[in-house]
């Protein structure tokens, strides 16, 4: 993406954009918001991601148009739920119309060496994403930390059929990091079948996004971005984007941290 002007890194955030609002406060109305930020004059996101008890309002929102995907989350933020309450969320929410499921793996069994727990916890809800039903894992990496937990969390999460790894939940002090998305595109690279990226969480202006994909087209080869395989997970991003195909300078943003 060096090579991509501030504009074009601004389209193909658009078109990478999971909009998401996950406010603790967040009320039928602002998804009604959400969805018309959403239809932009240039364009829409790939999808919204929203709590499990907004999904069905969506849907009837959106009728059938499946342009723009409705994601959920589940298990999250903590990770921390039984197999079967999160087994429960997911086949709710796939009923209510959810496009996307993202499940927060249960990290803290994982740091404290629970490799089987991860494993299980992503079977049991692969099993309902039945195609057409995406799956996106969050490895919530800013909380295991280690460069080898982060590793091993990706490699798991790909072994047991994750469509796409994700960063984080934006829930914790720290979210997507480039040396994150470093290593879990790695793994992705050496595995046997396609899967997708999601950074999320504090990565709202382009200048921000343009370093991730700079770094995916640099891990994964040019061409490999698009919305089958490359997320961004912000609510923030959108106005930044707007700004910048309007004609405007992007926010310096931060480190994306």
């Amino acid at each position: 993406m060096k090579h991509h002007s501030l504009q074009e890194a601004a389209a193909v955030s658009l078109s990478l954009l999971d909009l998401t609002n996950l406010s603790d406060d967040c009320t039928e109305k602002d998804i009604e918001i959400l969805l018309e930020r959403a239809h932009t004059p240039y364009g829409t996101p790939a999808a919204i991601c929203i709590w499990p008890r907004f999904v069905s309002l969506a849907r009837q929102m959106l009728g059938q148009d499946h342009l723009i995907k409705i994601a959920t989350v589940v298990n999250f933020p903590s990770g921390d739920l039984s197999i079967s309450a999160v087994e429960e969320e997911t086949e709710q929410a796939i009923r209510d119309g959810a496009d996307e499921i993202d499940l927060v793996i249960p990290y803290k069994k994982l740091k404290a060496g629970n490799e089987w727990a991860v494993s299980e916890m992503i079977r049991a809800v692969r099993f309902h994403c039945r195609e057409p039903v995406r799956l996106k894992v969050i490895l919530e990496t800013g909380e295991l930390g280690d460069a080898g937990l982060i590793r091993k969390a990706s490699e798991l999460a790909i072994a047991e059929g994750a469509d796409f790894i994700k960063t984080s939940t934006g829930k914790v002090s720290v979210n997507a990091t480039l040396e994150a998305a470093d290593i879990m595109l790695g793994v992705i690279r050496q595995a046997d079948r396609t899967v997708g990226f999601k950074p999320a969480g504090g990565i709202s202006s382009v200048r921000d996004a343009q370093l991730y994909l700079s770094l995916a087209e640099t891990v994964m080869g040019e061409g490999w971005v698009m919305p089958t395989t490359f997320r961004f997970g912000a609510s923030s991003l959108l106005n930044d984007i707007l700004g910048v195909l309007d004609g405007k300078a992007s926010s310096s943003g931060g480190s994306g941290y």
